[in-house]
C-alpha cells in the first residue's frame, strides 16, 4: 500500500495561538513512497489581525501584503482534505500542529484535531536522537547533510517545506539515489529499506587519505603474511 507523507511548514502573526496569533502562510510537499510527487499545497492567509514586529523579521509576509487573501475558514475543507490520512513530517511538530488544531477549533462547525486523523512525525525530534547534543534546527541540518539552502534568506513555509523533505529523506534513507526516477522506474535502497529520491543530484564523495590508503595496505601485508587469500590484490 503507497504510503503518503506531508511535508509541512507554516508561518504565523506570533508564537502562541492561546493569544491569539493565527496562521498567515502554509506550505506542504506531498511524498508517496518517499518519491515527490509535485502535489504540492501553498496558500497565504488574512488573518484578520496585526502580526508582530518580531515575527515579521522572521518571515517578511506583512498585514498589507496580505490583506487580499483568504481568510482560514474559506481554505479549511481544502487544507484539511488535502491533509487527511497521511503522515505529517513537521519540524517541531507541536508548533505547527498546535497552530493548526487552534485554527480547525475556531470553525463553525469546528473540525477535529490533527491526530485524530493524521499521523505525525517530529523530525526535531528525530534529529535529537539521532545527533544528540548538536544544533539541530533546519539550517544546522543542512549545513550536516551539504544541503544547499543559500536562498534561504528569510523563513516561508513552502521553501522550509521543500528543505525539510530533502533532510527528512537524507535523515531516514542512509543512501541516496541520484534521481533517476525521471528516466528509470526505480531507486537506491538506503539503510532503512526504502527507495530515496531528492531534488538535488549533488553527492558528497569522501575519498581515503594517504595514510588511510598506507594503513589499508599494512593491513594487507598482515592477511598475506599469515597465509592468507587476499582478495583485494588478486
Amino acid at each position: 500500500m503507497a504510503k503518503r507523507q506531508i511535508i509541512l511548514d507554516t508561518e504565523t502573526t506570533g508564537i502562541n495561538p492561546r493569544e491569539g496569533h493565527r496562521i498567515i502562510e502554509i506550505g506542504c510537499v506531498e511524498l508517496v513512497n518517499r518519491r515527490f510527487t509535485g502535489n504540492n499545497y501553498h496558500v497565504y492567509i488574512n488573518p484578520e489581525r496585526e502580526i508582530e514586529a518580531e515575527a515579521i523579521a522572521v518571515h517578511g509576509i506583512t498585514n498589507q501584503r496580505l490583506a487580499d487573501e483568504p481568510k482560514f475558514r474559506d481554505i479549511a475543507k481544502s487544507f484539511f482534505d488535502y491533509i487527511q490520512g497521511a503522515e505529517l513530517v513537521i519540524h517541531n511538530a507541536a508548533f505547527d500542529v498546535g497552530f493548526i488544531d487552534h485554527e480547525f477549533a475556531r470553525l463553525r462547525p469546528a473540525l477535529p484535531p490533527v491526530n485524530e486523523y493524521c499521523a505525525v512525525l517530529d523530525t526535531l525530534k528525530l534529529a535529537r536522537e539521532l545527533h544528540p547534543g548538536q544544533k539541530n534546527n533546519l539550517d544546522a541540518l543542512c549545513r550536516r547533510y551539504d544541503i544547499n539552502n543559500s536562498h534561504r534568506t528569510l523563513h516561508g513555509a513552502l521553501l522550509d517545506a521543500e528543505i525539510l523533505a530533502d533532510v527528512y529523506l537524507l535523515m531516514t534513507g542512509g543512501q541516496v539515489s541520484l534521481n533517476l526516477a525521471a528516466e528509470q522506474d526505480q531507486a537506491e535502497q538506503g539503510d532503512s529499506g526504502q527507495p530515496v529520491i531528492i531534488r538535488s543530484s549533488k553527492l558528497k564523495v569522501i575519498k581515503a587519505s594517504a595514510d588511510e590508503l598506507q594503513a589499508h595496505e599494512t593491513r594487507l601485508d598482515l592477511v598475506q603474511k599469515k597465509g592468507g587469500s587476499c582478495l583485494w590484490r588478486n
